[in-house]
C-alpha cells in the first residue's frame, strides 16, 4: 500500500478528512521550502503537495505562474529538486506529491524519471495536462511505483469520471472551480453538486480531493460538509511565503496549517 492510501486509511480510522498542502519547490530559495515544510508537518498537514516549475503552467494562476518563474530563475532543475526532497524526506515520512507538467516527465522518459522520482521519496503524480487518452506509457511506468492522481471538473460527464476514476490511484482531484488555480470565486453550487455527483460515480472507490480556490478555514469546513475526503489548499501558502520573513516563516505556517486542519476533524 502507498504511503498516499495509507494515510486516508488513518485518516478514515480518526473520523477525519486529509488537508493537502500545495507549495512550489524553490520558492523563494530551497531554504524556504525547507523551512515551509517544517512547518506543514508542525501545523499536521496530511499530505504535501510539491510543485516542480514549469515554464507554461496552463492550470496555474497568477500566485502559482510567479512562484515558478522566481523557482526557475533561482535554478530549480530536475537534480536539485530531487535533491530537496531527499532532504525532506531525511526529516518526515509524510507522503509527497509532486505536481508538474507532462512535458518535464516525457523529457527525461516516464520510467527513468518515475523511478528517480521513488527513490528521492515521491509517493504520486499530478500532471494537470495529462489525458486519460494519452497516459499509457506514463501509468504502465508509474504501476506498483507511485500514485496517478488524475483531474476532473464540475463538468466531466459520468462517462468520463468512470473513466478517469480506473486509472487514478491515491485519490481523484476534483477542480473546484472552472479557471485556473487561486481564483477565489466563493464556493459555488455546482461544485457542491459536482462532489456528490462525483462520490455517486466512484462509490467509495477512491477518496475525492477538492481544490483551486480554496483559501480559508471557511472553504475547508464547507467543503468537507459536502463530502470532499480531501482539501486541496496551495495559492493562500504561496501568498503568505511571499509575505513572511524567513525567520517567522515556520512558524507562520504551522499557525496557517493548523487553522485548515481543524476543519477536517468530524
Amino acid at each position: 500500500m502507498s504511503r498516499i492510501k495509507e494515510k486516508f486509511a488513518e485518516l478514515e480510522a480518526k473520523n477525519q478528512k486529509a488537508l493537502i498542502s500545495y507549495i512550489m519547490a524553490g520558492f523563494p530559495n530551497d531554504k524556504a521550502t525547507i523551512s515551509t515544510v517544517r512547518g506543514l508537518v508542525k501545523g499536521g498537514v496530511d499530505i504535501i503537495e510539491l510543485g516542480f516549475p514549469f515554464s507554461d503552467p496552463l492550470a496555474d494562476g497568477p500566485v502559482i505562474q510567479n512562484a515558478s518563474t522566481i523557482s526557475l530563475e533561482k535554478g530549480t532543475k530536475i537534480a536539485k529538486f530531487f535533491s530537496l526532497v531527499k532532504k525532506i524526506r531525511k526529516e518526515t515520512d509524510i507522503p509527497l506529491i509532486l505536481m508538474t507538467y507532462t512535458n518535464i516527465l516525457y523529457h527525461k522518459g516516464y520510467s527513468k524519471f518515475i523511478s528517480e522520482a521513488k527513490k528521492a521519496g515521491i509517493d504520486g503524480f499530478i500532471l494537470p495536462d495529462m489525458s486519460v487518452e494519452e497516459s499509457k506509457e506514463y501509468l504502465q511506468a508509474a504501476k506498483n511505483n507511485a500514485d496517478t492522481i488524475f483531474l476532473i471538473s464540475p463538468n466531466t460527464s459520468i462517462q468520463r469520471i468512470q473513466k478517469i476514476s480506473k486509472v487514478s490511484s491515491g485519490f481523484l482531484y476534483l477542480v473546484a472551480v472552472f479557471g485556473t488555480t487561486g481564483v477565489k470565486t466563493g464556493i459555488k453550487k455546482y461544485t457542491i453538486d459536482a462532489i456528490k455527483q462525483v462520490k455517486k460515480q466512484t462509490k467509495g472507490k477512491i477518496p475525492i480531493g477538492v481544490g483551486f480556490g480554496v483559501s480559508t478555514p471557511e472553504d475547508v469546513k464547507k467543503y468537507v460538509k459536502a463530502g470532499a475526503d480531501a482539501v486541496i489548499v496551495g495559492s493562500a501558502y504561496l501568498k503568505l511565503i511571499e509575505k513572511t520573513s524567513q525567520n517567522q516563516l515556520e512558524i507562520k505556517i504551522a499557525s496557517f496549517t493548523k487553522s485548515l486542519k481543524k476543519q477536517t476533524i468530524l
